[in-house]
């Protein structure tokens, strides 16, 4: 049976947001909604709505133009078995001493790495991003300079790939993974049970550090954000309350451009940046939290 999609985009979050609740009360009844912001530093975000069954062309303009979108692009989605592409398609990752595989290729993984399993049908986060994969490589020059956390937090986890790393190469460490996403959260606590970490690292449902679970256990002295520049700059704040002095914080989510933006205001925070690495269009910041 084909399935269908329904793309648009708008100018800000508000309008998108609106017109994602509006696309819950659809005919046909869609079976999934999402709203995300488009990567490229425009603040455009795009509503991506999915049905069984395919929707009135019409209504869906309608809709659109009521909420300041541009028409929908209405698209028939191919069957496709998903999770046999995505195994066809990714291939293990090597990032410093971390290698990110998948149960597919469990046989691959070479001795003297910090293997990582990640399945293949949880494919946000694997390592394959460049953010992911800087942020790994950020916390294994860390460690290889002789620096060491005994209480991390990943925020924004996705499939806690970060989290897992921590925790594999400094077992006596306190680990913790959040998102505000409760899908990912199921995807994180799976990845834990299949690396053996679910009594090394707690995982929980939360927005930031607003969870009771995340401020009680601060300070950290290693915190994980990759997520999106909007998102870092509004939780630099809180992040300078949640981190220890001479703790460090780990950020990416970010295009270059948005580079100078995010640093500005966790230094205003209080924080003194370390580095700045760049992989293709995206960067990785390592910054201190002032003494």
């Amino acid at each position: 049976m084909p399935t269908y999609s329904a793309l648009t985009t708008l100018d800000n979050r508000e309008s998108a947001d609106a017109l994602a609740e509006a696309m819950e009360a659809f005919e046909p009844a869609p079976t999934g909604v999402g709203c995300f912001e488009i990567e490229d530093g425009s603040g455009r975000h795009e509503v991506g709505v999915y049905f069984e069954e395919r929707p009135d062309e019409i209504a869906l303009a309608l809709l659109a133009a009521a909420h300041g979108a541009g028409p929908f692009v209405l698209s028939e989605v191919p069957e496709t078995d998903w999770v046999a592409h995505v195994r066809r398609e990714l291939q293990p990752v090597e990032a410093g001493r971390f290698f990110v595989y998948g149960s597919h290729d469990a046989d691959r993984v070479p001795a003297g790495v910090v293997p990582l399993l990640i399945e293949a049908a949880m494919a946000f986060g694997t390592g394959h991003h460049a953010t992911t994969l800087g942020c790994l490589q950020a916390l294994d020059r860390l460690d290889a300079e002789g620096w060491r956390a005994a209480n991390v937090a990943d925020i924004g986890c996705g499939t806690a790939v970060l989290a897992m790393a921590a925790a594999a190469i400094w077992p006596e460490a306190a680990v913790i993974a959040s998102d505000i996403d409760p899908v990912a959260v199921d995807v994180a606590r799976a990845n834990l049970a299949a690396n053996g970490l679910t009594e090394r690292v707690g995982c929980l449902e939360a927005a930031e550090f607003d969870a009771s679970g995340l401020r009680s256990r601060a300070p950290y002295d290693l915190v994980f954000a990759n997520i999106l520049k909007g998102p870092l700059i509004e939780l630099a704040p809180a992040m300078a309350a949640a981190t220890a002095p001479g703790g460090r914080v780990i950020l990416s989510g970010l295009l270059t451009t948005q580079s100078s933006a995010v640093t500005g205001a966790y230094e205003t925070a209080g924080f003194v940046a370390q580095s700045h690495e760049t992989i293709g269009d995206w960067s990785i910041l390592v910054l201190e939290r002032r003494q």
